[in-house]
C-alpha cells in the first residue's frame, strides 16, 4: 500500500516537497503544536497536502521554510484549513507568513447552520468518512515522531479538499458564498498574542477563601513569581508548581527550604530547583 504521506526533516526532502507544493493550486494546510505543556504555543508539525501527498514538514529541524510564504500570500492558490485560525497565528509569529485566498471548513459549515463542526463530524456528514481523533495530545514536541503519529496528523488535510468542495457548493447554492469570502479575509487577519498575566485569577484558586490577609499576598506573590518564570523556561505554568503547591507555600508560618520539603509540600526536586528564589520572593515583600 501506497503511503499517502511523506515526512521532511532534511534539505533534500524539503526541495522535493517544495517542487510539489510550489505547483499546486490548492493546498490542504494543518499544523500540530503543544499548548499544553508550553508557555508559548511550540509549533511541532506542519502538513502540507498537495493531492497527491501530504508533506509532513517539521518545523523543529531548522529547514528553511521561506518558500512557503510565497505559496500562502499567493491568490491563486486556494489553502484549505479547518479552524485555522490558531494555525494562523502561529505561522505568522515564527515565520512571519502572511494569507491571501483561504477556505475554513469550519467557518463554512458554521454558516451553513451545521451544529457538529469538529472535522470529524464533518467528514462524516458530508463524506461518509470515519475519522479518529485519538492523539490530539500526543507529544508532537519529541523526536522521533512515530509512523502512528504521522498518519494521524497526515488524515488530518486528506479530505479537506473534497470537503472544501462539498461545503463551497452549498455556499453557492444557499447565496452565501459572498458572507463566506468575507469570513475567511477576517481570518486571515488575525495575529498572536502574548499570554498576559491575569492580575485577579490567583483569587480563583481553590482555598484562596480561607487565607489570612497575609497569606493571601503571598499567594498573589507566588502567582505572579510562577507566571514569570514559566514565560522565561517556556513551561506550563503547572510544570513549575500546581495551585496546590502555591497555596501551600502561602501557608508557611516561617519559611524555609526544610519547611518547604516537609509533609511532603514540594518534591526534592522542586525545592531544590525553585526553593531558594521562593524565599528570596517571601524576603523581598
Amino acid at each position: 500500500m501506497t503511503r499517502r504521506w511523506e515526512l521532511v526533516e532534511t534539505p533534500p526532502q524539503l526541495a522535493k516537497a517544495e517542487k510539489t507544493i510550489r505547483d499546486a493550486r490548492i493546498v490542504a494546510l494543518d499544523t500540530e503544536y503543544d499548548s499544553f505543556r508550553y508557555f508559548r504555543d511550540k509549533l511541532c508539525l506542519l502538513q502540507i497536502q498537495t493531492g497527491e501527498k501530504t508533506w509532513l514538514i517539521d518545523p523543529l529541524a531548522g529547514l528553511d521554510l521561506s518558500f512557503l510564504g510565497e505559496v500562502l500570500i499567493d491568490p491563486a492558490v486556494l489553502k484549505i484549513l479547518h479552524a485555522g485560525d490558531n494555525d494562523i497565528r502561529i505561522l505568522k509569529r515564527d515565520y512571519a507568513f502572511a494569507f491571501r485566498n483561504i477556505f475554513d471548513t469550519h467557518r463554512a459549515a458554521s454558516l451553513l447552520g451545521n451544529r457538529e463542526l469538529a472535522l470529524c463530524k464533518l467528514l462524516e456528514a458530508y463524506l461518509g468518512v470515519t475519522l479518529e481523533k485519538k492523539l490530539q495530545r500526543s507529544r508532537w514536541d519529541l523526536r522521533p515522531l512515530t509512523d502512528e503519529q504521522l498518519e494521524y496528523a497526515a488524515l488530518d488535510t486528506v479530505y479537506l479538499p473534497a470537503l472544501c468542495r462539498k461545503l463551497d457548493a452549498e455556499l453557492r447554492e444557499k447565496g452565501l458564498i459572498q458572507q463566506a469570502e468575507q469570513v475567511f479575509a477576517g481570518m486571515t487577519a488575525v495575529t498572536w498574542q502574548p499570554r498576559a498575566l491575569d492580575r485577579l485569577a490567583h483569587r480563583k484558586i481553590p482555598g484562596y477563601g480561607s487565607l489570612t490577609l497575609e497569606q493571601k499576598e503571598r499567594l498573589r506573590g507566588l502567582f505572579r513569581w510562577r507566571f514569570e518564570k514559566a514565560q522565561a523556561i517556556d513551561r506550563a505554568p503547572f510544570m513549575i508548581l500546581s495551585d496546590h503547591h502555591l497555596v501551600g507555600l502561602a501557608k508557611l508560618e516561617v519559611p524555609s527550604l526544610d519547611a518547604m520539603g516537609a509533609e511532603g509540600l514540594l518534591p526534592p526536586e522542586k525545592v531544590q530547583r525553585f526553593g531558594p528564589e521562593i524565599l528570596r520572593l517571601f524576603q523581598e515583600a
